[in-house]
């Protein structure tokens, strides 16, 4: 370690898979020429991400079940992390999401301590988010919405938003790779494709069941839909809509980016994000977007800085559109229901919206040639160097 650099730490629960996590891994790379960084983990099973070359600390208290389990592990956490960070002599500490900002804000010494709170679903409990806007000594969000709703929903003026870093030339080497098991290979069709867990904040069922009405119209439609999780239910509901191996659910895959790069078409039916990776690696990988208006993120990325504010002059509470917009680098869409509805007779006006947006797209090869330019030239403006300079202006005020 160099004494004549600060300690930085960065805790994260797991790097197994998800936005933050990648961004905290590119964090600790863009930050090594700044600080002796430390990447603290609360696990370290299933480590999907490069970390050759990183400072990784691994408490070693993976997450349990049951409510006494719980309570037991963020004591046991809180006391690992306080003495890491004593014994580091740790300066800064930097947490990404809300399981490790508690346990951040809690181990609080004399450093400094960063909390970021970097999806819709972190700022559900205001007691949370009380708690650490009080711990902090700031906030960080990667959307400008977090930062509204902190300053009018908790008077806290003390947070920046940071746009999450996109390395649109890696994104593009893996995209290149060539994949044996590619479901469509060989067939003349328009593949819809998607990455997300399967989690109700990623509102899958609402995509498959757009499709299904999309198929009916376009029977050379096809869906792919990429992500961790047991998929069995959704290949049920797929054979009562009638899209039985048209929609197809490959499961997890170490580089999803071929067979997103295959398709013709990238939709995001998310009800919650931060700011989503996904949709900005789709769009480096040249892809026309679609993308559900749901609380943060998506209309900062596919619309233009007049077109959001057009939209927030409209909905001052920072509320979904009710119509769809063609805006300068995609198309938004209403937020949708976020309760899981399997029910294949239940079709919502949502998702009918959702699907004349994909089949317009489809029938119109000049506006999927406009937005795959778009697109591109939208993901080009997230470089990890403006996140580098970004990050390291807010850290160096706490040095």
């Amino acid at each position: 370690m160099d004494a004549t650099k600060k300690n930085l730490m960065l805790m994260v629960p797991m790097l197994h898979q998800g936005g933050f996590e990648r961004v905290c891994v590119a964090t600790a790379r863009l930050m090594q020429q700044y600080y002796n960084v430390y990447v603290l983990i609360f696990s370290s099973k299933d480590i999907n991400y490069d970390i050759t070359g990183l400072n990784i600390v691994d408490i070693d208290v993976p997450a349990k079940k049951g409510i006494v389990n719980k309570v037991t592990n963020i004591l046991r956490r809180i006391a690992k992390v306080k003495q890491k960070k004593k014994e580091l002599k740790i300066d800064i500490s930097y947490s990404f999401g809300s399981s490790a900002n508690y346990v951040n804000v809690l181990s609080r010494g004399k450093e400094k301590v960063l909390t970021g709170l970097r999806c819709q679903t972190d700022m559900e409990r205001p007691d949370q988010v009380k708690l650490f806007c009080k711990k902090s000594d700031q906030v960080l969000s990667c959307s400008r919405e977090i930062m509204r709703q902190l300053l009018d929903d908790y008077g806290y003026d003390k947070s920046s938003f940071i746009y999450n870093p996109l390395d649109v030339i890696d994104v593009e080497k893996k995209a290149s790779e060539e994949v044996s098991d590619y479901p469509f290979e060989g067939q003349d069709v328009k593949v819809i494709a998607t990455m997300g867990r399967n989690d109700y904040i990623k509102g899958m069922w609402h995509l498959l069941k757009a499709f299904s009405l999309v198929y009916k119209k376009h029977p050379e439609a096809r869906l792919i839909v990429l992500g961790a999780g047991d998929w069995s239910a959704y290949e049920e509901l797929a054979k009562k809509l009638g899209v039985e191996g048209k929609a197809q659910f490959p499961g997890v895959r170490k580089n999803p980016f071929p067979y997103v790069a295959l398709g013709d078409i990238y939709v995001c039916s998310s009800n919650h994000e931060g700011f989503p990776n996904a949709v900005l690696e789709a769009m480096a990988m040249e892809m026309p977007v679609i993308s559900a208006d749901c609380k943060t993120g998506p209309r900062e990325i596919l619309l233009s800085d007049e077109e959001y504010n057009k939209l927030l002059s409209e909905k001052p509470d920072g509320a979904s559109t009710d119509v769809t917009i063609e805006g300068e680098y995609g198309v938004l869409v209403p937020d949708m229901d976020e309760n899981v509805d399997m029910d294949p007779d239940h079709i919502t006006d949502g998702e009918r919206v959702l699907a004349d947006a994909i089949c317009s797209l489809l029938e119109r090869g000049d506006k999927r040639e406009y937005y795959s330019s778009k697109a591109y030239e939208r993901a080009l403006l997230y470089t990890p160097d403006k996140y580098r300079d970004s990050i390291h202006e807010i850290l160096r005020r706490y040095e």
